[in-house]
């Protein structure tokens, strides 16, 4: 870190860099599968795939960025030419109509976006002059990031995109085709960030050759409760993308009949209610420090696969729960929360505590391929072919679809509580 930045100049233009990457990506995560479905007309396999190829960048992207930034530019040039190229590329998909050529431009931006994602953390890393007492609220502002865009989106729907004295059904037509916004202004965002990129301090390649993360973390893995934490991982983060693919369109076409007050608050489509659940998640990961010291970390990995399986039962069954409909699916969007921050947050604790020091990054590197890369892609797949397999008559039945997630988190559940160590909140993990 230069002696020109300074913990108090440094650490507001960190947090913006956190805004801005997670708002390029949450502008248009949310809307994905209700407007290739309801405007492009694409099936759940199609659908799927698309999620899919975008988390293969996510696995493949970081080893490409590793030769890269590490070798040959500073990050944060590979940053903003990242985000330039991505910004071309996403605006495309507003206009894109084949499945085929959008599997491609989607493959093309995950392998450009996805980098990006670690080399901010690295980034980040490298400067702060506390990373345990500094990271912890620069990442914070990602989740705002994600936050503001969202309702953005939603308030951009609903005046710009939603037409009067029309029926419901044109309506909705017209706000699904109005999401076709979402990839424009991720690319303007992303241009925003790729200048600001160019602004951020010097973070020179380090010219070092680096084994293999996946390898050399690999024996660390193989014990408790390393071991039982990642073969957990690929299903939860299945169920994780379960909710990222049909909730938005779930909760777009409840919107619609909602008090107006949902609406002036969140707009309309339902990505801006899902952002409650980040609201949520602010404060349950400002609590996890608070108690982390009092309850077992299996406690809380617990208590985030309960939250998993209370989510998708209150939207299977919302009709049959003696609340007001909005009601049940706030306080199910509001699971989102405890699912992120006492399953995914405290597993990455527990990746930290249980590592040596010598591969803790290269173990968080591989916990991180298998949640937002492997299990994406699985989950992707998953929550497509189950979309088909719960629609009858081009009806999707959303209490068949979201019982398949909330039976494998009880399952999860189950397998952690017979596995996972018992410790008590003094000892690691």
């Amino acid at each position: 870190m230069s002696n020109a930045d300074t913990p108090p100049a440094l650490i507001p233009r960190l947090s913006l860099m956190m805004f801005l990457q997670y708002a390029i990506w949450g502008a248009w995560l949310p809307f994905l599968w209700s407007f290739l479905a309801g405007h492009r007309g694409m099936d759940g396999g199609q659908i799927g795939n698309m999620f899919a190829v975008g988390a293969i960048g996510a696995i493949i992207g970081p080893f490409i960025a590793g030769q890269i930034a590490d070798r040959h530019f500073a990050t944060e040039r590979f940053l903003a030419i990242s985000h330039f190229l991505g910004a071309a590329v996403i605006w495309q998909l507003a206009t894109i109509d084949s499945p085929n050529e959008f599997l491609i431009f989607s493959l093309v931006y995950g392998l450009v976006y996805a980098p990006t994602l670690s080399l901010t953390n690295s980034l980040a890393f490298h400067h702060l002059p506390d990373r345990d007492r500094d990271f912890g609220k620069v990442r914070l502002w990602g989740t705002f990031g994600w936050i503001v865009v969202g309702l953005a989106m939603g308030q951009w729907l609903l005046h710009m995109h939603t037409p009067d004295g029309v029926s419901l059904e044109a309506v909705a037509a017209a706000q699904v085709a109005g999401k076709a916004d979402a990839f424009r202004l991720s690319a303007i965002l992303g241009v925003v960030m790729g200048f600001f990129c160019l602004t951020l301090p010097n973070t020179p390649p380090a010219r070092s050759v680096e084994r293999n993360a996946a390898f050399e973390a690999i024996s660390e893995v193989k014990r408790q409760p390393l071991l039982t934490l990642f073969l957990l991982a690929v299903p939860v983060s299945c169920i994780h993308q379960f909710y990222f693919v049909h909730t938005e369109t779930f909760l777009g076409a409840r919107q619609l009949a909602a008090p107006e007050i949902f609406q002036s608050i969140f707009g309309v489509g339902g990505g801006g209610l899902m952002t409650f659940g980040q609201m949520v998640e602010v404060l349950v990961l400002g609590a996890i420090p608070l108690i982390a010291k009092k309850v077992s970390r299996k406690t809380l990995l617990a208590v985030g696969l309960l939250a998993y399986a209370q989510r998708m039962a209150l939207f299977a069954y919302v009709d049959q729960i003696p609340l007001p409909p909005m009601a049940t699916l706030m306080l199910g969007i509001a699971m989102h929360g405890f699912c992120f921050g006492c399953f995914i947050f405290v597993a990455f604790m527990v990746v930290d505590e249980e590592t040596s020091s010598d591969v803790r990054a290269s173990a968080q590197s591989l916990f991180n391929l298998v949640i937002v890369g492997i299990g994406v892609i699985v989950g992707s797949k998953i929550a497509g072919a189950v979309a088909e397999w719960a629609t009858t008559d081009g009806v999707l039945d959303y209490t068949a679809l979201f019982s398949v997630p909330m039976f494998a988190s009880i399952a999860c559940l189950v397998l952690l509580l017979a596995f996972y160590p018992n410790r008590s909140p003094a000892e690691p993990a």
